[in-house]
């Protein structure tokens, strides 16, 4: 990062230029959000941004999609969050000429986002045309205890002149704007499939619109999903200044617009409390009642309240979930940083899902991926575990889509769609998205690590224990036997994380987790009958199971195939994997990369080569599974062959490089996981910031560096702490009892912050037990293996296992 214009805090985002080429970045960087509501970086102004974006979580519309060439059982229905009506504007004009960051001579500037309270401000000096000093500032807040408020104000003092200053507080509808909305650096269709699309037609159709007093009221219906938005905004203006307001409202636009006398040295502050509420179906005017009541509440406690709450609010978040590196104040930043995105993707989610990119943009269209499960809901779990059985709730209320999925496509149980909003699959490229069965055992091992660290039995019982088995049965029909002296269970045509592999048979990722799927399913029905008989009994009867399912669910698990090379000693990621040539990554040039953006997909399926760590992925979720030596052979096959071009794959890349002692790769892959969206390393942080990376980064510090491993709800410990961090600090929450880990080079030290119960855990195969006022400290002779060099070769092999010559195609880069 460039320190001069984002300088290190520990606590705080900070930028000290304005800089118009980046506006998509920093637009994302400083995003504000609650889980619900979110607002882009966005200029107070409204004027030139690369995005103007205000999102609504699972407000979309919805489209048939048009294959060219359509075959049954394809995704039918496309999906798209769409940008709400816009409520950030407050434009200001002093002696009539505007305020234009990218046109004014500002004499200073800058720019913070504190994590500690959730506030954007800005504060700037701006030198008018005419001469005259004026200092601005102004704040944004969206509000993590008042799941559906925004809190914004402006500040306006002439410095050393008097001038007539106007500020036009706006409402406006840009989802359907067009002229006066120029200056959208997004515009047009990008072949980048990490960006959203766009949506041509009309989307808002205004319903009930008014005004009264310095209250604007906005309200529509969306044209094809038929979901329902209203929203409302207070106006609060305090000066000693002589002032008049003018109003304007219509479907699409609504305006408050202060004209004021302005004296020097006296400020003018105006401040705007905004509500928004949406529903898939509740009609608008009661919508509008949810935002009167919203304000009518908010509005007598004033802006010091909610700051006030905010603060409170924020400072219990950090007391579950801060991880402090001592010494490191710019990898501190970084790691605060990301932690308080997952706040802002999740925490007022309330039973809707955590969109890939929170709600900071629009990209990959506002979809919900298997990355809320895989690299979201485990710290949630750990840290705010009801944020955890809120963002598991939405997947629990899809299941009857996930049926109607699972049975179009000739299968039992359920099957959850790749990328959804509304619970229908909405990936139009079957290889890529349906073929991923594995998001079946990814929400389950969600569900599982939840319970576990939880010990919830209740959600499990109150319908969640649904999930596990509806997944499970989805595995014994997709697979089939295959006898050659003795059982074995097989899994073809499906497509593992790593996509530029697809549509391959017994993935080792898909087959390791459907078996884990099967096991869990059957222990969450015993453990069900042994503590909620009548649950127990309930989802028997619910479900129409019958105990000979739980039988070859256990049988399917033990005969599953797990591809195994004794050759070269590793787990093939598939059936015909080590069959492919290899890519030869080192000699692709730097600008022919990420490969999805310069290959065709038929070109890439044919190599060796991975976009993210597959079957790493598996020795991380499924670590118990594998030996160390496993581990470190399947680490140094796959690691050179990796891209690494999803910003997913670097995560379990650090955890298992310092798990087999490759510890200088494990900080770099972590730092460039940390740093993914602050120094926009994947190009793509103007749709968005990557929420999953930002989970990584909790896991990389926790998994990865503290060794935290939870096994079939046993807790252990085998730190790996990088050899320049002098004490790394984080925190769990286990089943109830908080806890503060404590990890230097020599010791480990347990303790517990809340609660009263003991906790068991083990540190390199030793049990131990931490009780209140009893701290545990274990000593630590070394950080685990160290591999003697930096990180793993790659294998150049020249025949297969039967004997043919294997060469890397030599004309894999000619011009395009």
């Amino acid at each position: 990062m460039n320190r001069d214009r984002f300088p290190v805090d520990p606590w705080r985002l900070i930028e000290t230029e304005y800089d118009a080429e980046t506006l998509g970045v920093t637009e994302s960087l400083f995003a504000v959000g609650n889980g619900y509501l979110g607002m882009r970086g966005n200029a107070v102004e409204g004027r030139t941004a690369h995005e103007h974006g205000t999102y609504v979580n699972g407000l979309h519309e919805t489209w048939k999609i048009r294959h060219a060439e359509a075959a049954y059982g394809f995704a039918e229905v496309g999906q798209i969050m769409v940008n709400a009506p816009d409520s950030k504007i407050m434009r200001l004009y002093v002696d009539d000429e505007p305020l234009a960051l990218d046109e004014a001579d500002l004499l200073s500037y800058e720019r913070t986002l504190d994590f500690r309270d959730g506030v954007l401000r800005r504060e700037l000096l701006w030198l008018t045309p005419s001469g005259k000093r004026v200092h601005v500032t102004a704040s944004r807040m969206v509000s993590f205890p008042e799941r559906h408020l925004a809190v914004m104000t402006l500040e306006v003092t002439m410095l050393d002149a008097d001038a007539p200053l106007t500020i036009s507080c706006q409402m406006l509808n840009r989802q359907d704007g067009e002229d006066e909305y120029d200056g959208t650096g997004a515009e047009g269709k990008s072949q980048d499939p990490r960006s959203a699309g766009r949506v041509s037609e009309r989307v808002f159709e205004p319903q009930e619109h008014w005004q009264d007093g310095d209250r604007s009221v906005l309200s529509y219906r969306v044209a094809n999903s038929e979901m329902t938005l209203a929203l409302a905004a207070d106006h609060l203006i305090e000066t000693s200044n002589d002032f008049t307001v003018n109003r304007y409202i219509d479907g699409n636009i609504a305006k408050n617009v202060y004209a004021i006398d302005g004296r020097a040295g006296e400020t003018v502050r105006i401040t705007k409390f905004v509500s928004y509420h949406s529903s898939r179906s509740t009609p608008t005017r009661e919508l509008v009642d949810r935002c009167r009541r919203t304000l009518d509440r908010i509005r007598s406690g004033g802006v010091t309240t909610q700051y006030t709450k905010q603060r409170e609010w924020l400072a219990e978040f950090w007391e579950r979930s801060d991880v402090e590196i001592s010494g490191r104040d710019d990898v501190q930043q970084a790691v605060r940083w990301n932690l308080f995105q997952l706040a802002q993707a999740a925490a007022r989610a309330d039973g809707l899902g955590v969109p890939a990119k929170g709600v900071t943009g629009n990209g990959y269209s506002g979809h919900y991926f298997w990355d809320t499960e895989i690299y979201v809901v485990p710290f949630l779990s750990y840290t705010s575990p009801q944020w955890a059985r809120n963002a598991l709730r939405i997947r629990e209320r899809m299941l009857p889509a996930a049926r109607d999925r699972a049975r179009k496509l000739n299968e039992a149980g359920a099957l959850f769609p790749w990328r959804t909003i509304n619970g229908e699959e909405a990936s139009a490229y079957y290889a890529a998205g349906t073929a991923q069965y594995h998001i079946n055992a990814d929400v389950t091992y969600a569900l599982a690590k939840y319970i576990d660290a939880t010990a919830d039995v209740d959600f499990l019982s109150y319908g969640a224990v649904d999930i596990a088995v509806e997944t499970a049965r989805l595995w014994t029909t997709l697979g089939f036997w295959r006898s050659n002296g003795d059982e074995r269970f097989e899994i073809h045509g499906v497509t593992g994380p790593d996509e530029y592999t697809t549509v391959v048979n017994n993935n080792l990722f898909t087959n390791v987790m459907a078996r884990f799927n099967l096991r869990y399913a059957i222990d969450a029905l015993k453990t069900l009958e042994r503590e909620r008989p009548d649950a127990y009994r309930r989802a028997v009867k619910r479900l129409d199971l019958q105990e000979s399912e739980l039988v070859e669910w256990e049988r399917v698990a033990g005969a599953m195939i797990i591809p195994y090379s004794e050759s070269l000693q590793i787990h093939p990621q598939d059936s015909q994997f080590l069959q492919r040539e290899v890519w030869d990554l080192e000699a692709t040039p730097d600008d022919r990369k990420p490969l999805m953006l310069h290959f065709h997909p038929l070109v890439i399926y044919r190599f060796q080569v991975l976009k993210q760590a597959d079957v790493v992925l598996a020795l991380f979720l499924q670590g118990n599974q594998f030996t160390f030596e496993e581990k470190l052979a399947d680490f140094d096959y796959y690691d050179p062959l990796t891209t690494s071009d999803s910003s997913l794959s670097k995560i379990v890349q650090s955890i298992i490089a310092a798990e087999v002692g490759y510890h200088d790769l494990a900080l770099t892959y972590f730092l460039d996981t940390a740093f993914v969206d602050l120094e926009d390393r994947h190009g793509n942080t103007a749709d968005g910031v990557h929420v999953a990376a930002a989970g990584g980064v909790w896991n990389s510090l926790v998994s990865g560096f503290g060794g935290m491993r939870d096994y079939d709800g046993a807790l252990s410990f085998d730190p790996r702490l990088p050899k320049d961090w002098p004490e790394l600090r984080y925190r769990l929450t286990w089943r109830g009892t908080r806890m503060l880990v404590t990890l230097t080079p020599t010791s480990m030290r347990v303790s517990i912050v809340d609660g009263e119960d003991p906790v068991s855990f083990s540190v390199r195969g030793e049990t131990f037990e931490v009780s209140v006022g009893t701290d545990v400290q274990v000593p630590l002779e070394n950080q685990g293996p160290t591999r003697p060099h930096d990180a793993p070769v790659q294998k150049r092999r020249t025949r297969r296992d039967d004997g043919s010559l294997m060469v890397p195609a030599a004309a894999q880069f000619t011009d395009e």
